[in-house]
């Protein structure tokens, strides 16, 4: 598969809402995911995604340290190997960023990044395989987050209050550059939701103005509907196909 694609559109599936209410993201959650990509015709496991949360504490403050990590199955590392792991360390009622990390390492493909967040500034730094390491400022807009941080806080919209074809706009800050994003909600479903069997969900389309995402309406999500809103189920589609992710065990929520 297509370098980095991957991880990024399950990322971008996530963060296109603004949040209407507080956050209540909650330490101590662990979210496990079983990554599927459509190989030959057939929906073939290949991978698992965790996401977690836990309390940072410095002398100064305390943060939510959000992690989200992406691994392939060893049978699969021979073909095609992904270690990713995603951080937000964020203000625990707001989600509000002010440290995001990314360390990827796809197919041989590695690349680390580190953004501090102040006010309305990200200074960035960024070290490719094989080129030297890399440290600019630029500006944002005041509510743009990273990825990770707009991955919850889109768990904190009142989706009840929405009619079925309604959208929201949102920006994200990624690849050192600030990235618009569309969600429409589509209404309800009942999915399978792991461990927590089978859940009425909210449906939401993703668009974004990236080349990461294809195809109208095949980038989706459904959240439990409730007051959790635990992601269940997420499919997407890609240059070089398609692909979802299913929850299989939510705990600490």
């Amino acid at each position: 598969m297509k370098k980095i694609t991957f991880i990024t559109a399950i990322l971008l599936i996530f963060c296109s809402f603004k949040a209407d209410t507080k956050a209540v993201i909650p330490s101590g959650e662990r979210l496990v995911y079983s990554g599927s990509y459509n190989m030959s015709g057939l929906m073939t496991q290949l991978a698992q995604v965790t996401m977690s949360t836990d309390t940072e504490t410095t002398s100064k403050n305390s943060y939510l340290h959000l992690n989200c990590e992406l691994a392939t199955f060893s049978k699969w590392d021979k073909f095609f190997r992904i270690r990713d792991i995603y951080e937000s360390y964020v203000n625990p009622s707001t989600l509000k960023p002010s440290l995001y990390k990314r360390s990827i390492d796809e197919g041989g493909y590695t690349k680390k990044e580190k953004y501090v967040f102040k006010g309305n500034s990200v200074t960035s730094t960024a070290k490719k395989r094989n080129k030297p390491e890399t440290t600019r400022t630029f500006n944002i807009g005041s509510s743009t987050q990273d990825v990770i941080s707009l991955l919850y806080k889109v768990r904190t919209i009142d989706f009840s209050k929405m009619t079925s074809g309604q959208t929201k706009s949102f920006i994200i800050v990624f690849d050192e550059k600030e990235i618009p994003v569309t969600l429409k909600y589509m209404g309800t479903e009942t999915v399978k939701a792991g461990n927590l069997g089978d859940k009425s969900c909210y449906k939401l389309s993703i668009g974004a103005k990236t080349d990461a995402l294809k195809g109208k309406d095949k980038n989706l999500i459904w959240l439990t509907a409730d007051a959790k809103k635990v992601p269940a189920l997420m499919k997407f589609s890609i240059p070089v196909g398609t692909g979802q992710l299913a929850l299989t065990s939510a705990t600490g929520i």
